[in-house]
């Protein structure tokens, strides 16, 4: 899975990033799940990029927040 841009995060509906951010977390369990019980990772920093895209769906998600509350 590639991984996501601002740009292609922003064009996503609120919906999407939604089912996103539950899809990454998920793997993301998975993957610590699989360290943790002493297996090996194909691509170990995976993990990282995971927790930086989940991250980055967050701060979007924020920020449509802050500018529905200035606009009331």
């Amino acid at each position: 899975m590639p991984i996501l841009r601002m740009e292609n995060i922003r064009a996503m509906s609120p919906e999407e990033r939604r089912e996103k951010i539950i899809e990454l977390q998920t793997e993301l369990t998975r993957l610590r799940t699989m360290v943790k019980a002493g297996g090996s990772l194909d691509n170990p920093s995976r993990i990282r990029e995971l927790r930086k895209t989940i991250a980055r769906i967050l701060t979007v998600e924020n920020e449509e927040g802050q500018e529905k509350e200035k606009k009331r």
